[in-house]
C-alpha cells in the first residue's frame, strides 16, 4: 500500500501498522515502548503522565456532545487510562476559512466547561487559518499533563489469567451517534454519544487500585482493537462472554443496519478495566455506585493462550474477535 488511506486512521491494523512500520522505525525512543494512552514520565516526587490527540469529528456538533467537549474528554481519558489525575490541557485549532465565529465561540464555551468541571486547567494554545477548502471546519489538538496515581500499577505484563474484563458501560454509543446525525439516520429513541470524562469514575475505585492491572478507555476501535492490543502485548488470550455484553438495543439496531460490528465503534465515555478476578465484585460494585458506572459489567475473563480475543457466542459457540480492519467510519473522533 503507496498511500494513505482511511483504514489507517480507523484505530486498527492499518493504523498498527503505520505506527510501527513509519513513525516507530524513525522516532522510537523507551517512551514510547509501551505505547499506551499517555506516556509516564519520571519526576523526583511523583511521575507524571503526558498524552496528546486530535479530534476530526463530523458533523461537529452531534447528539451528546460537539467536537469541543470530545477534546477535553478524550485527553483527560487517555491520562485517565494512564492511571493519572488530569491537570493541564493544551488546545491548538486548525481553523478553515468561512467557520462560523458562532459556531467556533460554542465549542470553546463547551471545551471550557468541561475542563472546569473537571478542574483542569487550559494553560496553552494555538490557531491556525487555512483557506477555504483545505480542512473540513475545525480540527483541534490537545496536550495533557496529569499526576499519577499512587498504587497503580498498570501494565499488559501484570495481567494474570483469572483476571476480570470489565467495561464501564454500554459499548458503541458515540459511533452510531456521530454515525447516525451524519448520515441522517432516525430511531424511536435518539442515540446519544457517551462522551464524558472519566477522572472521578477511577477515583472512585481508589481503594482497589493495588488489583487494577490494566486500563484503556475504548475509543477508535472500540473494545475489538483494545483487548487485541492487549492480548498481543501480554501474551493472553481473552475469552468474551457475548450475553453479557452491554450493547444498547438501538445501538445495535443500527450497527446491523449498517454492517459494522459494535465491538469496533468508537466510545468516549467508556473504560476497559483487567482486575485481579478476587477483587472484580467489589469493583464492579464501586464502578455502578458512580453515575458514570451505572451499566459497568462483567465481559470475560483473561486466560493462558498465544494473543486471541474469543467471543463465547449466545448459540453455545466460539468466534474469534480480529483486530479491526479498514472499518469504513472515518471522522468519527
Amino acid at each position: 500500500m503507496s498511500r494513505v488511506t482511511l483504514s489507517h486512521g480507523d484505530g486498527g491494523a492499518f493504523s498498527a501498522q503505520l505506527v510501527q512500520n513509519l513513525f516507530l522505525r524513525y522516532l522510537w525512543n523507551p517512551y514510547l515502548e509501551h505505547l499506551s494512552d499517555a506516556t509516564i514520565l519520571p519526576t523526583p516526587n511523583r511521575a507524571l503522565a503526558v498524552t496528546t490527540d486530535s479530534f476530526v469529528v463530523q458533523p461537529v456538533f452531534f447528539p451528546g456532545g460537539d467536537i469541543g467537549k470530545l477534546s477535553v474528554c478524550g485527553t483527560i481519558n487517555d491520562l485517565t487510562a494512564g492511571g493519572a489525575r488530569p491537570l493541564y490541557l493544551t488546545a491548538a485549532f486548525i481553523l478553515e476559512e468561512g467557520f462560523l465565529l458562532s459556531e467556533l465561540e460554542q465549542i470553546v464555551a463547551s471545551m471550557a466547561q468541561t475542563a472546569k468541571e473537571c478542574d483542569v486547567a487550559v494553560v496553552a494554545g494555538d490557531t491556525k487559518v487555512v483557506p477555504r477548502g483545505q480542512a473540513d471546519g475545525i480540527y483541534i489538538n490537545t496536550t495533557g499533563i496529569g499526576q499519577v496515581h499512587r498504587g497503580l500499577k498498570l501494565s499488559p505484563r501484570e495481567i494474570k489469567p483469572g483476571d476480570a474484563i470489565i467495561v464501564s458501560g454500554t459499548l458503541g454509543d458515540h459511533g452510531i451517534a456521530v454515525l447516525s446525525e451524519r448520515e441522517g439516520l432516525a430511531f424511536q429513541t435518539q442515540v446519544k454519544s457517551d462522551c464524558a470524562p472519566l477522572s472521578s469514575l477511577l477515583s472512585a475505585v481508589e481503594d482497589l487500585f493495588p488489583a487494577v492491572r490494566w486500563l484503556r478507555d475504548p475509543t477508535r476501535g472500540g473494545v475489538a482493537a483494545s483487548l487485541n492490543e492487549l492480548a498481543q502485548a501480554a501474551g493472553a488470550d481473552i475469552i468474551l462472554q457475548e450475553r453479557h455484553l452491554p450493547i444498547r438495543p438501538q445501538v445495535k439496531a443500527a450497527a446491523d443496519m449498517l454492517g459494522l460490528d459494535p465491538l469496533t465503534l468508537a466510545n468516549e465515555g467508556k473504560m476497559v478495566f483487567v482486575v485481579q478476578k478476587d477483587s472484580a465484585a467489589e469493583l464492579l460494585s464501586m464502578l455502578k455506585a458512580h453515575p458514570l458506572g451505572a451499566d459497568a459489567v462483567i465481559i470475560g475473563t483473561v486466560a493462558s493462550g498465544s494473543g486471541e480475543v474469543l467471543m463465547k457466542t449466545e448459540a453455545g459457540g466460539t468466534r474469534l474477535v480480529e483486530m479491526p480492519a479498514g472499518i469504513p467510519v472515518p471522522r468519527i473522533c
